[in-house]
């Protein structure tokens, strides 16, 4: 597949795939094509540049032909293979070979983590990835041989489903939700949403029906529905699978919503590491135009017009939250905004929108058909339904597991085969870090709730590299746009680091637990709300793992201002003793 050619149709109007469009033709944004694009799109030169800025998947400087990125996720990556192919290659991570040929540097989760060792290399996914396969790899590098040509198996994604249940073991014909809802009429269908009590499965469980409730009340001409595919949380996956084997259900569930609340267009923001999903996800859409499942008077209902573009993320964890996602929508930065309003009644271009998640969207075209009390008899009094779970780590069967709300984790790791686990990340890094003492809890909003994420790390595990690696992952993902959370998870990270390198104090971890309350309480958005849950919950759940990093002595500062001085001493011929700090 020519990657360069894959961009979703109307790509050449949006700046995020114009963007990728040079970046793939050049390498990098080339500084005299900035200006001519602003131009030619409407925007100031300052929203272009900013954008380019804000993305980690655009560079200002030439990247190599082939550029490759290995996930530094504690379940899809492995930084050890990153360097044993750059040791092949010859190349410093993170710095453009001399001849232009590779660069080689890390990235955040690709949201492989059921495959295996992933990188990507020029927006391609590569899986399973082995010590063994490097050679090979870097000699078709060497030689300029084009991806086309490379082992596919090398680029194979696996769904690996090991449990269905509702959802998963339901078989929809084309436009079943759809007609059943039309037949029914917009009323119907809200109310059946509302008997099945279905709340969103991004993570925050937000009532679906009275989601689209209020965007349908709410005063406007136009009205947009849009699906947040851009399930960044390190460890989650479920979306990926949901897109490859069920995107018309999920299309269809977003054409209901448009029913529901009288919208003309839908937005998929699609995750940047799933670029390969864009052509199967358009062949879909045309053959959903064809069917009569969007377009205009949908199943011959006069004014039911609705159809779906596709947006493609360039690489922000920060653009899964809904008002950040709006703000990329638009063309922009994707900083979370300031709410109230919230994007119900002023969403994309300030207009009434409905963001959901793609299992909500999918559950939702399965409530048309079977009604509300089908899907309400499963689950939990507070938690109806089932949830699609992303299982990796340390087990037998890493991958998608559906379960009723209200199972054990116990039972979950009975089932995917980690039942030797020291302890489970439940909800990604952002969510709660559970002992085993803790494995009789439930899947549930009144428990441990969760957007879908399960990272299981057994006694082997350094849980402190893991909170680590977590806490390194908020700092670079944070979109700086309050001091919290914009200095708070930095200094954070440099508390970790100091702690992992054996050079931290009991004054450092009383710090950083402080800091970390700070920045969980004052920060604007999510991202900063949870970035301290990892480290703040290791030290209550495992403390003896940061005791046993810890200095016997009260305080070591984190600058070494003697050291500091060495260069001084050397230009000045001096290495006495007043030379010296005491």
């Amino acid at each position: 597949m020519n990657i360069a050619s894959s961009l979703p149709s109307g790509g050449d109007i949006h700046l995020l795939h114009r963007l990728r469009a040079l970046q793939d033709r050049h390498q990098h944004i080339p500084p005299q094509t900035i200006a001519p694009l602003a131009s030619e799109l409407g925007l100031p030169v300052s929203q272009v540049e900013a954008v380019i800025d804000f993305y980690s998947f655009f560079h200002r400087s030439p990247r190599g032909h082939f550029d490759i990125l290995f996930s530094n996720c504690t379940s899809c990556g492995d930084l050890v293979l990153m360097q044993q192919l750059c040791d092949l290659l010859g190349v410093v991570p993170g710095v453009t070979r001399a001849d232009g040929l590779v660069s080689v540097d890390q990235t955040s989760c690709v949201g492989m983590c059921d495959q295996g060792a992933a990188a990507l290399i020029n927006g391609r996914t590569l899986t399973c990835l082995s010590a063994q396969q490097l050679p090979a790899l870097a000699a078709l590098i060497h030689a300029g041989t084009p991806l086309d040509e490379w082992p596919a198996e090398w680029f194979a994604v696996q769904d690996n489903i090991r449990q269905a249940a509702l959802l998963l073991n339901d078989t929809l014909s084309s436009g079943d939700g759809l007609r059943a809802a039309v037949q029914a009429g917009a009323e119907q269908l809200l109310a059946e949403l509302r008997q099945s009590s279905l709340r969103g499965r991004g993570g925050a469980g937000f009532n679906t029906s009275l989601k689209w409730q209020l965007c349908r009340a709410a005063p406007a001409d136009t009205r947009y529905v849009v699906c947040n595919a851009d399930e960044g949380e390190p460890g989650t996956f479920k979306d990926r699978v949901l897109l490859t084997r069920y995107a018309q259900q999920v299309f269809e569930g977003m054409a209901l919503c448009a029913y529901a609340i009288g919208a003309q267009h839908g937005f998929l923001y699609l995750r940047g590491e799933y670029r390969y999903l864009l052509p199967q996800l358009e062949a879909t859409l045309a053959e959903m135009r064809t069917a009569n499942l969007l377009g205009e008077n949908i199943l011959q209902q006069p004014g039911f017009n609705f159809d779906i573009s596709i947006v493609l993320g360039a690489g922000a964890y920060i653009c899964g939250e809904e008002s950040a996602l709006l703000e990329s929508l638009e063309q922009k930065r994707g900083v979370p905004r300031v709410r109230p309003p919230f994007p119900v009644t002023h969403g994309y271009l300030g207009q009434p929108t409905v963001v959901d998640n793609v299992e909500t969207l999918l559950a939702a075209t399965h409530i048309a058909l079977h009604g509300g009390q089908w899907f309400r008899d499963h689950g939990t009094q507070d938690s109806s339904g089932t949830k699609i779970l992303s299982v990796s780590g340390d087990c037998m069967a890493p991958g998608i597991y559906e379960f009723p709300f209200g199972i054990s984790l116990q039972t979950l790791l009975a089932a995917c085969g980690g039942q030797d686990a020291q302890a489970v990340q439940v909800g990604g890094p952002s969510g709660t870090l559970v002992s085993r003492a803790e494995f009789g809890r439930k899947l549930a909003f009144e428990d441990l709730a969760t957007g879908g994420s399960i990272m299981i790390y057994g006694a082997q595990r350094d849980l402190l590299a893991v909170v680590r690696n977590f806490t390194h992952f908020f700092a670079h993902e944070s979109c700086g746009f309050c001091t919290p959370c914009r200095v708070g998870t930095p200094l954070l990270r440099q508390y970790l680091d100091k702690i992992a390198s054996g050079h931290g104090t009991a004054y450092d971890r009383e710090e950083m637990a402080r800091l970390g309350k700070l920045v969980k309480r004052r920060s604007h958005c999510g991202l900063g709300q949870t970035a301290a849950n990892p480290l703040l919950d290791l030290l209550e759940k495992f403390p003896q793992v940061y005791a046993e990093r810890l200095l016997h002595q009260d305080y070591e500062p984190f600058f070494d201002l003697d050291a500091a001085l060495a260069t001084t001493r050397t230009l000045t011929h001096r290495d006495d003793a007043e030379a010296h700090l005491s």
